[in-house]
């Protein structure tokens, strides 16, 4: 019961966690598409408390961009390097936090069914153990303890199923916003690297 409760507070946090986050996505690129300059979205975004994944990625991304081209002594193949490895570092570090809280459903979806029927064995041993101290049995001596050790059970699959489908569709849910991030990373780079020699570059530059 206590891995149910666990279980279905992880999955309501998610279910709020995954929709503002593909509701990020979606509001940012709008933005990063729309002309603005990226020192002027950097500006925007870089103190922004409540930052979600994608804008982390690129406020890193622009920080080392910004920060490589201002000295004047690196390479623009070193510039961009420089800004790769501070984007894959956030997507790093967004990628446990969209994973982090999976592990305990994957848990739970797969030990509750294994402590589910080690109570119905214990249970059912325990009714034939209290059969074999009477003279005369009969099925409606050993039914109810049967009955109770069987319900061990159900409760573990009612733990274990919400808990497996959820694991999978959030997974899922992961996966794909990782993919998204993967792409915009793979096209601010590119922007990045046409504009590597300019100063403030638009994020729709061509």
């Amino acid at each position: 019961m206590f891995a149910s409760i666990a279980s279905w507070t992880v999955i309501a946090e998610r279910i709020r966690f995954y929709k503002q986050q593909w509701a990020a996505v979606k509001q940012f690129e709008l933005r990063f598409w729309s002309g603005v300059t990226m020192s002027d979205l950097f500006q925007a975004t870089q103190h922004d408390p409540n930052a979600t994944g994608i804008e982390k990625i690129f406020t890193s991304g622009f920080k080392a961009f910004s920060q490589f081209q201002s000295t004047g002594h690196h390479s623009r193949d070193d510039i961009i390097i420089g800004a790769q490895r501070a984007m894959h570092i956030a997507e790093s570090k967004m990628t446990d936090e969209l994973d982090r809280p999976l592990a305990l459903l994957a848990t739970v979806g797969s030990i509750s069914p294994i402590i589910g029927l080690f109570g119905t064995v214990w249970g059912i041993m325990t009714a034939f153990q209290a059969l074999g101290t009477v003279q005369q049995a009969s099925i409606a001596m050993v039914a109810p303890g049967i009955s109770e050790a069987l319900m061990t059970t159900a409760i573990g699959l009612f733990a274990a199923i919400p808990a497996a489908i959820a694991y999978n569709r959030f997974n899922n849910q992961s996966t794909r916003l990782q993919t998204q991030y993967e792409t915009f990373s793979s096209d601010l780079v590119n922007i990045l690297h046409r504009q590597a020699n300019a100063g403030a570059p638009h994020a729709n530059s061509n």
